[in-house]
């Protein structure tokens, strides 16, 4: 029978390639790391790993991949298990963008720090796609994204749907200025946007023709709460959805609402088949009335906030 911490000890050498680097992250001495491949080794009767340099044997190939496969499946059961004796102590691990956890999550948090204080949450800040493959993979137990497609091993609930907005100065003056032919190369239109490896940019780059400007320069950052920032600072207009603007910040730059921009949605993601726990329920919940407050900067009229000295 093999042990399952030499099993874990072996992957996570596997991944990282050095002793010492898998002592340190798995809190064992490099000796015991050595001990547990000896005992492997043996009780396999094959050699696993050549040393300098380091690699796989072929045999330590064949047990890697089955050897990820079952402690993701133990990982995935005792998640299960937890649910099911509805634990009031233990670990819950959630995946989210900063965006989301910062203006959506935080709240929450502090009532299920309340309920349950016997359990530890686990925030891994990240992209929704990688918040997917960490619930896939196991190692978060809730995922909250955007535009998620629908497909195995994965289970997607929307919350709410999701608009996109215009956010800072000269918007409605380039737009202007293009209608009637003008250009003003000291007053160069310029989109703040996320990079191209996001979610955001593949939904949005499709309907950037339709907010009708000349040509205009791109300003990549790497987060939403970057293009808030930048666009208050007056350097050019956001592109970014609609619950990033929340009260909390106290944005003052105008506010223009893209209709015209296909919508797409937030949720959350679990795997397929997964047990609930009611601590998770409960912690959805308390999003889900994060979600339905009152929204300041947006209302039923096409622009909530008038640029200075225009449209007057």
């Amino acid at each position: 029978m093999l042990d399952i911490h030499w099993l874990n000890t072996f992957v996570t050498l596997a991944r990282l390639q050095h002793f010492g680097q898998t002592a340190t992250e798995l809190h064992m001495t490099q000796p015991n790391v050595s001990l547990h491949l000896k005992n492997l080794e043996q009780a396999t009767r094959v050699k696993l790993v050549e040393r300098s340099p380091f690699r796989l044997t072929q045999a330590g190939e064949r047990l890697l991949q089955s050897a990820e496969r079952a402690l993701n499946e133990l990982q995935l059961c005792q998640a299960d298990l937890n649910a099911l004796g509805q634990f009031s102590q233990g670990k819950l691990a959630i995946a989210a963008s900063d965006i989301i956890s910062r203006l959506l999550l935080i709240q929450p948090f502090q009532r299920f720090k309340q309920a349950f204080p016997g359990i530890d949450l686990t925030l891994f800040n990240t992209t929704s796609d990688q918040a997917a493959e960490l619930v896939k993979g196991g190692k978060a137990d809730l995922g909250f994204v955007m535009a998620q497609k629908r497909s195995e091993p994965l289970f997607y609930t929307e919350l709410q749907q999701v608009t996109w907005c215009a956010l800072g100065q000269g918007l409605t003056r380039w737009q202007a200025r293009a209608r009637a032919g003008e250009s003003d190369p000291l007053d160069e239109p310029t989109l703040i946007l996320l990079g191209h490896d996001t979610r955001t940019r593949a939904l949005i780059d499709p309907s950037l023709p339709l907010l009708a400007l000349p040509s205009c320069r791109i300003m990549e950052v790497g987060s939403v709460d970057a293009q808030l920032d930048w666009a208050e600072a007056g350097f050019g207009v956001a592109i970014v959805p609609d619950f990033s603007l929340h009260p909390r910040l106290k944005l003052t730059a105008p506010v223009t609402e893209l209709h015209d921009f296909p919508g797409t949605s937030l949720g959350y993601v679990v795997r397929q088949n997964q047990v609930l726990s009611r601590a998770i329920k409960q912690l959805l919940h308390w999003v889900e009335e994060e979600i339905q407050r009152p929204h300041p900067y947006l209302d039923p009229a096409p622009e909530t906030r008038k640029e200075s000295g225009e449209g007057e």
